[in-house]
């Protein structure tokens, strides 16, 4: 009993916390972001991209208490870090491993757009360690004046690499079957689940990505370092070195300490003793997004997994789905607004739901249909339900490491009956109606006439995306059905086979969507972004509503209240929410 009031009370004094301390502490941040400091003269910026980021900014106001930063972000905070006569300069702190290849590709064109206006850029690292994507990352510190690596780092940057885990034989052994069905070979999503080993076709798809993005980090690297890039690459794959052997060698510039970095960097600013380092954060506050005259150009984000429905997930979650009635909703309200000359839409999605994405793809339609041209920027990721949702826009642009295609579709289900069945577990179920009803159920596979219609269905929507591709690119349905097939190519190579048109991030689509509007290309426009993110008190309603996000937060008070009895009946809680509302990872993916 005693136990049982110190929970009640911890619980008590949580949901004080949370209902009033939270409001509290947003309402502070909020200001304070609306108001940003000065900035003093001769200073430098401090970009740190060892932690994370995103490719847009998250869609609720709780998540600025992450601190978080996103690709957007960073990209427009460094067009206006240009214009900033208080700005000398950039010290970009670079991570260990790999990153997001096309997130680097961005990050670095606006790292170049910075310096041509008269800015300086010094690049550090502390080591790069044989990761996938290492190579991008090594590409995103050559763009800067000089390179930096601490003394005695190492440079284990040698090529790129993949790997994925087969779990076929443990279905197997355990009795678990993978009932799975895709369009076509090259829709490897599945394989994860019905394979031990690649497949001719998934090794070949994945090697041709792979080899894409890893041949255009080398190529922009040996261009920004004024290098050739045959002698780059030899040097590059050469290694591992540490960090003088790779200076000797021209793949870096100085050897130096963090501390040796930044005294350069205030030294350059050109007031050594006065000039500040500055937290790219702090400095980022508020962008100034539509400010100034001109034409008004819409920017329209989606990133994440694509479903139907309106957010109302974890409103502190600093990651998001791509919900279709909100995007469509963006959509449709810079269509209708007058001020609107274009709209961009920014797409960063590996697929999901088809129905989701077809909405999607009607109000892209509809925006078009209304006078708006539509251009598409594609970030890491546009692939599937991605392509799929940018195939209707006039015109497609992205970096050349993008992920994009994937034209085509899996699903499935996981029977487990007679897994369960060695552990003394029966699972069974009833249904009423057509035989189709138990299709989906989770013990047994699909009978022949389930699988048939299932077979059916998942074909239905292939011929509709392949349908739709060709109509929004203008291509042959026969020319679509040859590039398609679940094959990922990388922006480069889709330019080439015609479902891209330019290569670029958000400045490039940018001025293709003034090209469309027939803005002069001179003209200043204004950005004006438009989502549906949350209000601060519509957030803070989400997260009182009892639903799963709001559940999970008080599972977490409950657990600082020290009663791990209430914590468990809490998650339980949140976790059959979820079930009810259909979450469940092995339900089929339609597009995926």
């Amino acid at each position: 009993m005693k136990q049982f009031f110190i929970t009640l009370a911890g619980v008590f004094a949580g949901l004080m916390l949370f209902f009033v301390g939270i409001p509290i502490l947003l309402i502070i941040v909020a200001v304070g972001a609306a108001q940003p400091a000065a900035t003093p003269d001769d200073s430098v910026l401090e970009l740190d991209l060892r932690d994370p980021i995103s490719d847009q900014d998250a869609r609720t106001p709780f998540a600025a208490l992450s601190g978080r930063m996103s690709v957007m972000k960073i990209v427009r905070t460094l067009d206006r870090a240009g214009r900033d006569d208080a700005v000398e300069g950039l010290l970009v702190r670079l991570p260990e491993g790999g990153m997001e290849p096309a997130a680097a590709e961005e990050i670095r064109l606006a790292i170049r757009a910075f310096r041509a206006r008269g800015k300086f850029v010094l690049a550090h690292s502390q080591g790069l360690y044989q990761s996938g994507m290492v190579a991008s990352t090594y590409m995103l510190g050559a763009a800067a004046d000089q390179f930096w690596m601490q003394d005695g780092a190492p440079f284990q940057a040698t090529g790129a690499a993949a790997e994925e885990l087969f779990l076929a034989g443990f279905f197997q052994r355990y009795g678990i079957v993978a009932d799975f069905q895709q369009r076509y070979e090259f829709k490897n999503a599945a394989n994860a689940f019905t394979q031990t080993d690649y497949t001719p076709e998934h090794r070949a798809a994945t090697l041709g990505w792979l080899g894409s993005v890893y041949g255009n980090a080398l190529s922009i690297a040996a261009a920004d370092r004024r290098q050739n890039a045959q002698v780059l690459r030899a040097a590059f794959e050469a290694g591992p070195y540490a960090a003088a052997d790779a200076r000797s060698r021209g793949l870096i510039d100085r050897i130096g300490s963090v501390a040796e970095v930044e005294a350069e960097a205030r030294r350059r600013a050109g007031a050594e003793a006065d000039a500040e380092l500055v937290d790219f954060g702090d400095y980022a506050g508020s962008n100034g997004d539509d400010a100034g005259s001109g034409p008004v150009i819409a920017v329209v984000g989606a990133e994440g997994a694509i479903m139907t429905g309106r957010g109302d997930g974890n409103p502190f979650a600093a990651s998001s789905d791509i919900r279709s009635d909100d995007v469509a909703a963006d959509l449709r309200a810079a269509a209708e607004d007058d001020d609107v000359r274009a709209i961009v839409f920014r797409i960063s999605s590996p697929g999901g739901s088809d129905t989701a994405s077809e909405q999607i793809l009607s109000a892209v339609r509809a925006a078009r249909a209304a006078g708006k041209p539509v251009v598409v920027s594609m970030g890491t990721y546009a692939a599937s339900g991605g392509y799929w949702i940018a195939s209707g826009a006039n015109a497609i642009v992205a970096e050349p490491s993008t992920l994009t295609g994937s034209i085509g579709v899996f699903g499935g289900k996981l029977a487990v009956d007679e897994a369960l069945n060695r552990f003394g577990l029966n699972l069974s179920g009833v249904s009423v109606g057509g035989d189709f009803a138990g299709a989906y159920a989770s013990g047994e596979p699909f009978t022949d006439p389930q699988r048939a219609a299932f077979s059916a269905w998942m074909d239905r929507i292939y011929e509709g995306f392949i349908v739709r591709v060709a109509t929004g690119r203008r291509l042959p349905v026969a020319r679509v059905r040859e590039i398609a097939r679940g094959r990922v190519w990388t922006g480069s190579q889709a330019r080439q086979l015609g479902l891209v048109d330019e290569l670029g991030g958000l400045t490039q689509a940018v001025a293709r969507a003034k090209r469309e509007a027939r803005i002069a290309d001179d003209a200043e426009v204004r950005l004006r972004w438009i989502d549906s993110e949350q209000s601060f008190w519509e957030a803070l309603g989400a997260a009182s509503s009892g639903s799963t996000a709001a559940l999970r937060t008080l599972s977490v008070v409950a657990g600082l209240a020290g009663d791990p009895r209430a914590q468990r009946l809490l998650d339980a809680a949140a976790e059959s929410r979820l079930r009810d509302r259909g979450a469940t990872v092995l339900a089929p993916t339609p597009v995926g």
